[in-house]
């Protein structure tokens, strides 16, 4: 058993003991009522994060202003009528052993709600980044009422029994945008050099402290790098964070990025490797001696324990990681890491949803968060038979949920391996993780019972002649051959016979289809070395969104590494070494051309849904089965089918 001796020491901030240096940061979930009063979701959730053991968590973005709310389900702080259930949220969390700091926060012009409302405010009336819209400049009788407001906010949180309060300050919301020359333009005493666009900041941290009095927490999340072209660095926050200590500041959670700096580096999809900002955390260190939180992608208690011992940070924040399983802690202190899901840092069901969708809180790896008031934990009333037909990720999930609610379970896989398309996925640069999550998922599976069976493909005879209980359809697609001239040709492949190694890559590689597996099979093309590649797209844009922090490094990649994108084209045939293609109605001939490869997706495959319905046999047809979809729709569709038996 591992003590993680130092990342388990205790820590004053100021007059507050916390237990250990483990950190939940305040991420959005959007599972507050529509009022943006706490919901029971909000408590049950809290709830199921605060069990790791951390011993500081920071309440998600809290609105101290109806017009600074990112979204109407955002929690709330600037109305009386809020305190009933934020004093639910610091009990829940009391109850645990654990500390609560609550973030106090304004968007300024990041909600796409308040700018399409046309009542987002920000320092100058520059469109933001993310969204494309612009919003409002304000005046300084603005600016007034949002450091009134934080006052405000922070006296009801000392008044509601919160053991401290957050300034967010990064992340390119509201106290950001004045810090950046990207949102304030400002020609008045709040615009200037990185100094003078402190003002602001400056003045919310002093009401703030005005209110709560000398002796309550003070904590603010900066982003100490914008990491945009022309924006401020840590070498700017060097000057500006002594100037916060002295004005009241206890303790810097020191963050980076903003929601529109490229590379989505606020959401650190899986190119960038497990704590590998926590230098700016350093950074700040060496300017000022409140503790540091040190932040960016943390999914390991022992890399974290090596960062406090070296002198990184103080304190380290686990974000993501306590989506994707809150018992990370408790597995490493027992002896047991292995038994942990780790982040695979995809973002489906957290920033793409929150953010670009508007959703709740979801993990793609694990279908409890979020929905941790309907999560099952006990055993079913009923033990049936299940039949799971299909290993993927819909399909393992499924069998894993099922089993552990106490079916019997049968998984039958057609191919030699379960995993389905994650299995190619996992091939691909830097998705290596993939595959490592597979294991471990079909491990668990079968060390609950589950009998898998790899390399049998599922008839109507033998669903006729078993008649099981309840069938789990989890097939996912079919690949689609477009019906092109010379498809049938011997250098034309499908993308995934390259990706599992059936087909060796050519020298020149045309693509057909720039969608993920399009792009991901470039990038793979590419990986082995000295080849070019070519991808035509039938779409007049890109499927994979730039926005999308994958989708931002995917692209990137391939612009670095030369190859031609062309959109809007229609590959009309296939040559021996020549694709003939038109592009908005102009035909061009692409040569030369040594291997053409096929990744226009796939389309459902559930053909086995008619014969169940016949035989009337309870059934749910989930993931790819249903409709060409992420991960986070197949497993939350397979852990919910499992979850109704």
């Amino acid at each position: 058993m591992s003590t993680l001796k130092h990342l388990m020491q205790p820590i004053s901030i100021r007059n507050l003991e916390v237990a250990n240096r483990i950190v939940i940061p305040p991420m959005g979930t959007f599972l507050g009522n529509d009022d943006g009063t706490v919901s029971d979701a909000s408590i049950a959730y809290l709830k199921r994060r605060v069990q790791s053991g951390a011993g500081l968590v920071f309440q998600e973005i809290t609105a101290i202003h109806p017009r600074g709310a990112a979204n109407p389900a955002q929690l709330g702080i600037y109305e009386d009528r809020f305190l009933p259930g934020l004093r639910r949220v610091v009990e829940t969390v009391h109850e645990q052993g654990s500390k609560i700091i609550v973030q106090l926060h304004h968007a300024g012009r990041e909600s796409l709600y308040q700018l399409q409302r046309g009542e987002a405010i920000a320092p100058s009336a520059i469109p933001s980044k993310v969204f494309r819209m612009t919003p409002k400049e304000m005046t300084i009788e603005d600016i007034k009422e949002v450091i009134k407001c934080f006052g405000e906010g922070a006296i009801r949180a000392r008044e509601t029994g919160y053991d401290g309060v957050e300034l967010h300050a990064a992340h390119g919301y509201l106290l950001s945008q004045f810090l950046s020359v990207h949102a304030n333009r400002r020609s008045d005493e709040y615009g200037g050099d990185i100094l003078q666009r402190t003002r602001f900041l400056i003045e919310v941290l002093a009401e703030v402290r005005r209110r709560v009095g000398e002796d309550y927490p003070i904590s603010i999340r900066l982003s100490v790098d914008e990491f945009i072209e022309g924006g401020y660095t840590a070498d700017d926050m060097q000057l500006v964070v002594p100037e916060l200590v002295k004005h009241g500041c206890d303790m810097i959670h020191a963050s980076f990025g903003t929601h529109g700096s490229p590379a989505g580096i606020t959401q650190a999809p899986i190119e960038y490797q497990p704590g590998f900002n926590v230098w700016l955390a350093r950074k700040m260190k060496e300017v000022v001696d409140v503790p540091v939180i040190g932040v960016g992608r943390f999914t390991d208690p022992f890399l974290a324990d090596e960062c406090i011992a070296r002198g990184d940070a103080d304190l380290i924040a686990f974000g993501r990681q306590h989506l994707a399983d809150p018992d990370f802690l408790k597995n490493a202190l027992e002896g047991h890491p292995e038994d942990t899901w780790i982040c695979l840092a995809c973002n489906q069901g957290c920033f793409e949803r929150l953010l670009i969708e508007q959703g709740k809180i979801r993990c793609a790896i694990n279908p409890e968060t979020g929905q941790e008031m309907i999560y099952p934990r006990k055993p079913a009333g009923v033990s049936r038979q299940v039949w799971v037909i299909g290993g993927g990720p819909g399909g393992l999930t499924a069998a894993y949920e099922a089993a552990r609610l106490g079916h019997q379970v049968n998984l039958f896989e057609k191919e030699r391996e379960t995993g389905g398309q994650i299995r190619f996925a996992a091939q691909v640069p830097f998705k290596a993780p993939y595959g490592d999550w597979i294991n471990r998922l079909t491990a668990r599976v079968s060390k609950l019972g589950v009998e898998v069976k790899t390399g049998v493909e599922v008839t109507e005879a033998m669903i006729k002649q078993a008649k099981p209980e309840v069938v789990i359809l989890a097939t996912g697609g079919q690949k689609i051959t477009p019906p092109v001239e010379g498809v049938d040709l011997p250098h034309v492949c499908n993308a995934l016979d390259i990706l599992n190694g059936e087909r060796q890559v050519g020298e020149h590689v045309l693509i057909v289809g720039a969608g993920l597996i399009g792009m991901e099979t470039a990038d793979y093309v590419i990986a082995q070395g000295g080849k070019d590649a070519t991808l035509v797209e039938q779409l007049g844009k890109p499927p994979v969104r730039r926005i999308s922090s994958h989708g931002y490094m995917l692209h990137s990649r391939l612009k670095e590494a030369g190859v031609k994108q062309i959109y809007g084209a229609t590959v009309t045939s296939i040559q021996d070494n020549s694709v003939s293609v038109s592009v908005n109605g102009q035909e061009q001939v692409l040569a030369p051309v040594d291997q053409v490869i096929i990744a226009v997706g796939t389309r459902p495959n559930n053909d086995l849904a008619r014969v169940l319905k016949t035989e009337g046999i309870r059934h749910y047809v989930i993931g790819d089965a249903v409709e060409t979809r992420r991960i986070v729709e197949a497993t939350d569709e397979g852990a919910r089918a499992a979850w109704d038996i």
